[in-house]
Order: C-alpha cells, then sequence, then structure tokens
C-alpha cells in the first residue's frame, strides 16, 4: 500500500508542483503564464487520451510489469523537466509523464480492488484521495520554499527520486500474469483518443484562436470561424462515436477498450459527472490563485504555498476523514452537501476577494470549498469501485483517469480563458470611459492581447509610449481594478456550475456501502 500511495504522490506532486512553478517559468523562458498553463494542460490531455489504452495494456501484460515500466518512464519524463532549456520541452516533459501515468492510473485501481475488500477497500480507496492532497500540500509548500530560494527546477529532482522509491517498492508487489487473450480496441481508441484531444485543444484554445470568429493568432480558420469552437463540436461527435462503437461491440459479445458496464446504470453515471465537475473546479482554483500571487502581485512561490496551505490540508484532512461517514450517511447526502458546501464558498469567495489572499474571510472560502472537495472527490471514486466486480477494476480506473485529467485540462483551460476574456472586456470599456487615456495613447498599446501582468511590468510597458505620468497611473489603476473584477466575476461563473452539480449529485446512491452486496461475480 505504500508503494501504491506514493505512485498516486508521484503523479499528483507532479500536476500540484507546475502551478508554484508559473512565475519561475515565465522569467526564465520569457512566455506568457497561459503557455505554461499549456503544460499542466498537456499532462492532463496525455493521461485522459490513453488511460483507456493503459488499462487494456495492464490487462494484457500484467500490472505489476507495466507499472514498473511507466514509473521508470515517469522519471524519465521528470529528467526531461530538470534540464530543459525551453518551455516546448517542458510541454514534450508533461506529455511523455501523462503518457505514463495513463497506465499508473488504472493499475492502482487493479490492485486495490485485488488486495482488499468491503471497508479495506473504501478506506484504499480514500487513502489515493488524501494522497493526491497530501502532494498538493507538499509541492506547494516544498516547490514553493525552492522556488523562491533555488529555483523552479529542483522541485522535479525530488520527483526523480520518488520515482526511482516507487520502483524500487514495486517488487513487492504480487505479481500478475496478465491475460495474452485480450484485443486492444483500436478503433475505438482512435475515437476517444481524437475526441479528448480535439475537445481539449478546443476549450485551451477559445481565448487565444477566438470564441467565435478566428484571431489572428489562430492556425487556420474555416471560413471566418475560429477552429476552437470547431473542434470541441467535432470531439463530442466524435465521443458519441465512440460510445455507440463500443455498445455495438459489447452487443456482438466482443471485448470492448472500456467496459460500458461499470456505467450501466444513473448512479454510476451521476458519479462520473460529479467527478468532472469537482475536479474542473479545483484546477480552475489551483491556476487561479497562483496565477494571481505570482504574476498579478508578482510575489514569490513560497507567497503562492502559504496561501494555498489552508485549502490543500483541508483537502487532505477531508478525503483521509470522510470515508468514517460512510456508515452514517449515504453517498447521495454526502455528495449533495459537499456540492452546497462548493457553492456557498465560491459564492462568498467572490464578494470577499481582494489582491490581499491571506486575509481570513479569503481563507475562510478556501477552507469551506476543500472541504466540499476534499469530500467529493473521493466519494464519487469510491461509488464507482464498490458498484463494479473486481475484473472490472481496470476499466474503472480508465473511466476515472480520463475523467479527472480530462477535467483538470478543461477546467484549467477555461480558467485562463474565461478570465481573459473578463478582463479583456473589463479594460476595453474602462479605457473607453476613461478621459486620461487618449486614442493616440490607446493606439500604442495592444489591447488586442490583453494578459494578465502586474503593475510593474505595465508601467514598464507604459514607459515605452509617451504616456504623461497621469496617463500611466490611470492605466495602473484600470489594470488592478479590471484584474479584480475578472477574479470576482469569474468565481462568481465558478459557483453557478458548482450549483448545477447538485442535480447529479442528486441522483448518487441513497445507500450505505454495507447494504450492498459485492458485485464480483463470484460472490
Amino acid at each position: 500500500m505504500i508503494g501504491l500511495f506514493l505512485a498516486q504522490v508521484l503523479m499528483s506532486f507532479n500536476v500540484s508542483a507546475l502551478p508554484v512553478s508559473i512565475g519561475g517559468m515565465v522569467e526564465e523562458f520569457g512566455v506568457s503564464p497561459t503557455d505554461v498553463s499549456t503544460a499542466i494542460v498537456m499532462y492532463g490531455l496525455a493521461v485522459a487520451a490513453l488511460v483507456m489504452v493503459g488499462a487494456k495494456i495492464g490487462q494484457r501484460f500484467g500490472w505489476v510489469l507495466v507499472f514498473r515500466v511507466v514509473v521508470g518512464l515517469f522519471g524519465v519524463a521528470e529528467l526531461m523537466m530538470v534540464f530543459a532549456p525551453t518551455v516546448g520541452w517542458v510541454i514534450g516533459a508533461q506529455a511523455l509523464a501523462g503518457a505514463s501515468a495513463a497506465i499508473i492510473v488504472p493499475s492502482l485501481v487493479a490492485l486495490i480492488a485485488e488486495n482488499y475488500h468491503g471497508r479495506q477497500q473504501a478506506t484504499a480507496v480514500g487513502s489515493l484521495g488524501s494522497a493526491r492532497a497530501i502532494s498538493g500540500v507538499s509541492a506547494f509548500l516544498i516547490g514553493g520554499a525552492l522556488g523562491t530560494l533555488v529555483g523552479w527546477r529542483p522541485v522535479f529532482v525530488i520527483l526523480i527520486v520518488l520515482a526511482v522509491v516507487v520502483f524500487a517498492l514495486s517488487f513487492t508487489l504480487r505479481s500478475d500474469r496478465g491475460d495474452p487473450g485480450i484485443r486492444i480496441d483500436f478503433v475505438a481508441a482512435v475515437l476517444i483518443g481524437a475526441a479528448i484531444v480535439l475537445l481539449t485543444l478546443g476549450f485551451n484554445n477559445l481565448n487565444a484562436w477566438g470564441v467565435l470568429m478566428a484571431t489572428p493568432q489562430a492556425p487556420f480558420d474555416l471560413v471566418g470561424v475560429s477552429p476552437a469552437p470547431v473542434f470541441v463540436v467535432v470531439g463530442l461527435v466524435l465521443g458519441q462515436a465512440f460510445f455507440l462503437w463500443t455498445r455495438r461491440r459489447m452487443r456482438e459479445g466482443k471485448v470492448p477498450l472500456v467496459s460500458l458496464d461499470v456505467l450501466g446504470s444513473g448512479r454510476e453515471r451521476a458519479a462520473v459527472y460529479a467527478m468532472f465537475v469537482i475536479v474542473a473546479l479545483e484546477a480552475a482554483i489551483n491556476f487561479t490563485v497562483p496565477l494571481y500571487i505570482q504574476i498579478v502581485q508578482g510575489r514569490t512561490p513560497f507567497d503562492t504555498s502559504i496561501a494555498m496551505m489552508p485549502f490543500n490540508l483541508t483537502v487532505f484532512v477531508t478525503a483521509t476523514l470522510v470515508v468514517r461517514f460512510y456508515t452514517r450517511f449515504t453517498p447521495r447526502t454526502i455528495g449533495v452537501f459537499s456540492f452546497i458546501l462548493t457553492t456557498v464558498a465560491l459564492v462568498w469567495l467572490s464578494f470577499v476577494v481582494t489582491n490581499n489572499w491571506e486575509t481570513l474571510p479569503t481563507i475562510l472560502g478556501l477552507v469551506v470549498f476543500g472541504i466540499g472537495q476534499g469530500a467529493l472527490v473521493t466519494l464519487v471514486f469510491n461509488v464507482l469501485v464498490t458498484s463494479a466486480p473486481r475484473e472490472l477494476a481496470g476499466d474503472v480506473g480508465s473511466i476515472r483517469g480520463t475523467t479527472q485529467n480530462l477535467a483538470s485540462a478543461v477546467g484549467t483551460a477555461l480558467a485562463g480563458a474565461m478570465l481573459v476574456t473578463i478582463l479583456s472586456l473589463n479594460i476595453g470599456q474602462a479605457v473607453m470611459a476613461e478621459p486620461e487615456l487618449t486614442d493616440d495613447l490607446a493606439a500604442q498599446v495592444p489591447l488586442d492581447q490583453v494578459n494578465f501582468v502586474s503593475n510593474d511590468r505595465l508601467r514598464e510597458v507604459l514607459d515605452e509610449t509617451d504616456a504623461s505620468p497621469e496617463q500611466v497611473d490611470a492605466a495602473v489603476q484600470i489594470n488592478t481594478d479590471a484584474r479584480l473584477s475578472a477574479l470576482k466575476v469569474g468565481l462568481l461563473i465558478l459557483a453557478g456550475v458548482s450549483a448545477l452539480a447538485i442535480l447529479p449529485a442528486s441522483r448518487l446512491p441513497n445507500y450505505k456501502p454495507e447494504e450492498i452486496p459485492d458485485p464480483s461475480p463470484e460472490a
């Protein structure tokens, strides 16, 4: 269990360390924060696109053997991070790490399902949620300290060491032979992989390429229409085609890429919907807070870790202790209550947040959100694991991996696009209403390329124009007000998404774990 726990830490620490490193990468590589966020998106994209294939590879060749190989590849990816000369190498390293995690994710579920049952299984599943949370705490704390004192690269040296430890511990796992008779459905793999790639690229580039009409940054256009919404639509179509193809193979008695039996009822589907929403909200918060602290306020990664500490500690404690409530409350009750908590927390934050994240009202909002988030991630995962036979544990793992990583990529991408869009609208309106800012000055500043910058950086840009000191002060004030307004509106939109998720949460199972039989055939 220690080895499986650390394997989850390995993946989660990597993802959590990236937001803390935004400031260092932006400064060293001379790129925008959204360029760095592409690496975060790339990791989630690789996992989500390949995890179903990864589950079948594990079943075919044996989970332990494949687990060792991909842990080694994960270590190679972290080595690339340490020596990356450009942001392109960072993106490539995260793509390799994501491809490796695509097999690690289902292997963890399969090994837990094989070795633990009943309450022990619920506790083991909860430990994976705890591992995600403790990784967030340690990544923000250690990454923040190292990023401030040394630089962002040593953070990923820790992951190389951790990969070696996990590889060594893998030899204590019980070996399995796999099933050479399993065949991979390549048609389904291409359909779901292409769907996820297009969906992620579409959402991630809505702001850069254009929400509807193509911008000059778009790689191409379709009679003037941006490729971003086209990618989203085509991705949804391919996703539907994947489900149709999979249902056809199951009717014909052929082995599908992933068994849809794990989503056989509305309760299991509700768990997937709830998982997608809460992970997307978590990703949005984890991207937004470091963005404001490091880029807007110009503070250090260590400041980021301190600001995020209450949230991450709350998620860790809640993910660990929520299992104790399974005998007293049903998943439906816990799920609905948790989404109410996250909704209230986001609404509260939208009203009380300022440019200082260490205020008591802001910390309180993050803590309440962390309670809801920690409870939900463990709960919905446990619903899926306990409702499926053990032989389908790998499929449950692939569903979990696809959902969580696609949600993380979409949440990060939409958070960036949403905030930049709101910021652009705010600045455009404020510039038109500000008499100090003349048309001549506005023509010297690229308002069509608005992004999040610190006030010091804005002053540097304006110093290269013929702006007077009064005009510079007016522009800085507009930037300050527009950023805070964008943050408040963005949090309110996220609260709306959280409130809508109460509906699928109300369809979660209304029974306690001990009230259902073991779904495995031999039981």
